[in-house]
């Protein structure tokens, strides 16, 4: 019950999370869901993605620094406490989460140096960016509260 995530090393340089994305553009791989942090100048992305061998593949063949591992995914309902109450579980199953992230979702959180600059920068661009109060909403505009 486990999926694949592609794991890949990147220098933390404008451009090189593109050149991913654009090469699983190229080869008709969806993303599903990703997770990059930063270490300095390099940067660790994870992703998963719709068909995992092929996006192995295309990152071994363009030369990247790219491994497979299996992690869980989990199925939460849009509620207040729903992450909590798998977190729970997981404690109670004395289960160590090491790190986690979301998949699939209209909203994506994105870390900048300059949160300022960028919002200047993104004004005019063909991105909706939200504010902490449309995270209060539920997806699909119905919730228990």
């Amino acid at each position: 019950m486990s999926v694949s995530q592609i794991s890949v090393f990147l220098e933390s340089q404008p451009g090189h999370l593109k050149r991913v994305l654009e090469m699983f553009e190229k080869e008709c791989i969806s993303v599903r869901g990703y997770s990059a942090s930063d270490t300095g100048d390099y940067g660790i992305v994870r992703f998963i993605v719709d068909d995992p061998d092929r996006a192995l593949a295309a990152l071994e063949a363009a030369g990247a620094a790219a491994t497979k591992s299996k992690v869980l995914c989990a199925k939460l309902t849009d509620r207040p406490g729903e992450l909590a109450r798998l977190i729970g579980v997981m404690a109670d199953c004395e289960i160590n989460v090491i790190y986690s992230y979301s998949l699939i979702s209209t909203y994506i959180a994105l870390s900048v140096k300059d949160i300022a600059l960028a919002e200047r920068l993104l004004a005019d661009q063909p991105i909706e960016l939200i504010t902490q109060d449309d995270l209060r909403k539920p997806v699909g505009g119905v919730g228990p509260c």
